[in-house]
């Protein structure tokens, strides 16, 4: 039995595989600023979130792999890992939210570079369970904001804290 997904197989195995990379390679590097990272006030959490965004992204993509995996099933999953993925996000949001030295616009710009996947994952989830396949559009545009964000964040991990 085919899935629904199945014109989704090629993107779910490209993130699978480099999301994974990319989850690691980001928690190496930052393990060389590790001391910095902790010292500041938002970066441990922010940090969490990230990775979290990153692998929820890449545990999605597997499972729409597997074979006659219900959409409906995968949204509920979807959900499920999206609810873990706000606790991270809700204590990244507090930590920026009482940052000291941020102006208000960089505030919102780093909560909204945050929020913004797992907001996508969510909607993409609800839509999933009432099992129509075009919910992973929302999912997939959730993949790839996840993507950007731990980019972004890796950046500010790796140089912008010796600044």
């Amino acid at each position: 039995m085919e899935t629904q997904l199945e014109g989704w197989s090629e993107f779910n195995v490209a993130v699978a595989g480099a999301g994974a990379a990319l989850a690691g390679l980001i928690i190496v590097a930052m393990s060389v600023n590790i001391a910095e990272i902790l010292k500041a006030e938002t970066l441990p959490a922010r940090a969490g979130a990230s990775i979290g965004a990153l692998l929820l992204g890449v545990a999605v993509s597997c499972l729409a792999l597997i074979p006659g995996h219900a959409v409906w099933l995968i949204g509920v999953e979807v959900l499920v890992g999206a609810l873990l993925v706000w606790k991270l996000q809700w204590t990244a949001v507090r930590a920026i939210a009482h940052e000291q030295r941020q102006q208000d616009t960089g505030r919102a710009l780093k909560i909204l570079i945050s929020v913004i996947p797992i907001l996508l994952f969510s909607v993409g989830g609800v839509v999933l369970t009432i099992g129509a396949p075009e919910g992973y559009v929302w999912i997939a545009a959730g993949i790839v904001m996840a993507i950007v964000g731990a980019v972004l964040f890796s950046w500010v991990a790796l140089v912008e804290i010796l600044r």
